[in-house]
């Protein structure tokens, strides 16, 4: 059963409490054993899996067909008038990255200890990592035509995952939304350390809501990397959105998802500003907003059991490449790219740099995450 006093919960909540309890299953999916009244929920949502790979894929159009500089001869838009619209706005994966995060971090902490929460948050980010940092590395030593590697002690300083506050370059650029992450479970870790509740979890949405909104314009680097106003707000919303999706939708959490909606708003501005200075030509904002929306709608629909029907087979094997595909794409795709491009047609070799790299994320989780995520989770459980 939820921990916490039913008292403590809203209507819907303690309606909840009535229902048959669901189960924790390996893949951290809330397992009902009975029906609720909005029918039987599955052991595991499929569509997260199917969304994060596509968000991974809007982030992998935006640097491969969007950033200007990347491509010889012409920009991009040029060389993909047909998709360059959409690729200019494949930064936005990532906002639909920290929803699920927030979703999932609740949906597979419930009910387990801190040890438990700590390791399988080092299981699942390191392993991985490592490999895409000496990978990319490497990758960038053996080509002298293209981009310069890091030194080698920026590059062992990034396997810490920490080297944004210690002032180190990323091997990478996209390493920057990894420090997020670790920022998000560090926060969430003060909370799963006490017990995950429905209570607890509600005053800590309000709680980093109100810190975000107060940090906004402060000038401390320190509050704002430990807030992080611009990013905290699709984390709190999908932490709104698992409770949803646990004790029912109701009044005190659509609030929250909807405030954390339009305060995400300065902060996806500023990316777009940001994006602007990068792109061989302008977008409008206006899209800005319509994504967004869409990315909160459809995680709406999960939360509410809307999406359950969706159980394809496929899609978990979809999900297990989404974190080595979004590691490894970016600085070895432009190498490759930067090679081929004169001699290969634009469309095949994208489709072909993104085919390959799907292929090298399958290999990097069959042989890479699972067997060294194994050993490691056998070592820290005996600390």
């Amino acid at each position: 059963m939820p921990e916490g006093n039913p008292l403590d919960m809203p209507d819907q909540a303690r309606t909840a409490l009535l229902q048959p309890e669901p189960a924790i299953t390996t893949t951290g999916a809330p397992q009902r054993t009975g029906s609720t009244a909005g029918g039987s929920r599955p052991s595991r949502i499929y569509a997260l899996d199917g969304l994060r790979l596509l968000a991974a894929l809007t982030v992998v159009m935006f640097h491969y067909m969007a950033l200007t500089g990347r491509w010889p001869g012409s920009d991009s838009r040029a060389r993909f008038p047909a998709t360059y619209p959409v690729a200019a706005y494949g930064w936005l994966g990532v906002q639909l990255f920290f929803l699920i995060s927030g979703f999932v971090i609740c949906m597979s902490s419930w009910g387990k200890p801190l040890q438990s929460f700590f390791v399988s948050r080092v299981v699942r980010l390191y392993p991985a990592y490592w490999f895409a940092v000496i990978a990319t590395t490497l990758v960038l030593a053996l080509n002298p035509h293209g981009l310069s590697p890091l030194s080698l002690s920026d590059v062992i300083t990034n396997l810490t995952m920490f080297q944004e506050p210690m002032g180190v370059e990323n091997v990478d650029s996209v390493y920057w939304t990894l420090f997020a992450e670790l920022r998000f479970y560090l926060l969430f870790a003060v909370v799963a350390w006490r017990g995950l509740t429905y209570r607890r979890l509600l005053f800590f949405c309000c709680a980093w809501a109100v810190a975000s909104a107060l940090v906004h314009q402060s000038d401390s680097g320190t509050l704002r990397m430990i807030v992080m106003p611009d990013n905290s707000w699709c984390f709190i919303a999908g932490v709104a959105f698992y409770l949803m999706y646990r004790f029912r939708p109701n009044l005190m959490l659509t609030g929250i998802v909807l405030f954390c909606l339009a305060a995400s708003l300065p902060g996806v501005h500023s990316t777009w500003e940001h994006a602007q200075e990068r792109l061989a030509h302008p977008v409008p904002y206006w899209p800005v907003i319509v994504v967004m929306a869409a990315c909160f709608g459809v995680m709406g629909l999960v939360a509410t059991g809307k999406l359950s029907w969706i159980q394809w087979r496929w899609l978990p094997y979809a999900g297990a490449l989404t974190y080595p595909l979004y590691l490894l794409h970016e600085y070895i795709g432009w190498e490759i790219i930067g090679s081929l491009s004169p001699h290969v047609k634009p469309v095949p070799l994208v489709s072909g740099v993104i085919a390959l790299m799907l292929a090298l994320s399958w290999l990097v989780h069959r042989y890479v995450e699972r067997p060294l995520g194994k050993r490691l989770k056998q070592g820290l459980q005996k600390l």
